[in-house]
């Protein structure tokens, strides 16, 4: 008797089971993404380094020539006066202004005379190290290329705008005029580039090798404040120093007497600010997203 209601409960037990909803399937786990293949990871490794290499060299040059390090940067050379649109710009700020009206206004005659040298040689930057920049910054293409295949995370729209002004700067102004190629501008721009340059590449070479130093992620993220400003600005006002000289490319008459490719200088010199405050914002927002806001301190009684 026992034994049936055994049996019996056990049937009731295993009808009860089977009656039962059965258990949810486990979630399902995101797939993790793919990392790049070995030999991208190789490739972009080697441009980091090589790019790091490069702006160094071009750092250290132009390091050496400003402060005639060598001994080889003390030959004057012929500098290409300044046109009207940029002499006026600079005669309409009083710390540049003079006595005399026949007198020529330049910023090297209100600069302290133990700095006046070092200005010279500014002049003279393009003839030392240009070539090895527009080369190297030429090659910075290949990153837009990274972006559109996948390799590399970094916005398309952000990449592409700040190859092409560098390129334009390059191409489009400094290899164009003699005035660019001679204007203490292109120092600080180049010297603002290649500073940039050389803590971002180092860091991506590290980060590929699975290291990222404190050292090297605080400056990638701190010095545009001032490196930005400095590059972008350089780049602007060496195109703005051109007008109105036409450009070595057969001019197509416009009003005023203007050409064509001037009026375009002048209107992507007004373009180059909101360009630069998109770009800005653009690294103010990765900043915090690597170090996060600072958090308010508690108020205590």
């Amino acid at each position: 008797m026992a034994n049936k209601k055994t049996s019996s409960a056990g049937a009731s037990s295993t009808a009860t089971n089977a009656n039962a909803a059965p258990p949810p399937p486990p979630p399902k786990t995101a797939k993790p993404k793919l990392g790049n293949p070995a030999f991208v990871k190789y490739y972009l490794l080697a441009y980091n380094v090589l790019s790091t290499l490069g702006w160094a060299y071009i750092l250290v040059m132009t390091l050496i020539h400003l402060f005639d390090l060598d001994g080889r940067s003390s030959k004057p050379i012929a500098v290409v006066s300044p046109p009207s649109t940029f002499s006026r710009l600079f005669s309409s700020i009083p710390f540049f202004k003079t006595q005399t009206p026949s007198a020529a206004i330049t910023l090297e005659s209100r600069l302290p005379t133990f700095i006046r040298p070092v200005y010279r040689r500014s002049m003279s930057t393009y003839a030392r190290i240009g070539g090895t920049v527009a080369f190297v910054q030429t090659c910075a293409l290949l990153e837009v290329a990274h972006t559109l295949l996948g390799w590399v995370r970094s916005p398309l729209q952000t990449t592409a705008m700040q190859v092409a002004s560098r390129l334009w700067a390059i191409w489009g102004i400094v290899q164009q005029f003699d005035v660019a190629r001679t204007n203490p501008l292109y120092t600080s721009c180049v010297l603002a580039w290649s500073i940039t340059e050389v803590v971002r590449y180092s860091f991506y070479a590290c980060s590929l090798l699975g290291y990222e130093p404190r050292a090297l992620l605080y400056l990638r993220y701190t010095m545009f404040y001032v490196l930005y400003p400095m590059g972008a600005s350089s780049e602007a006002f060496l195109a703005y120093s051109t007008l109105p000289l036409p450009s070595g490319i057969p001019p197509l008459k416009a009003f005023w007497g203007w050409s064509a490719a001037e009026y375009a200088r002048g209107a992507l010199f007004l373009v180059w600010w909101p360009s630069l405050y998109q770009l800005y914002t653009h690294m103010i927002v990765q900043r915090r997203r690597i170090f996060g806001r600072p958090q308010p301190k508690a108020k205590t009684n």
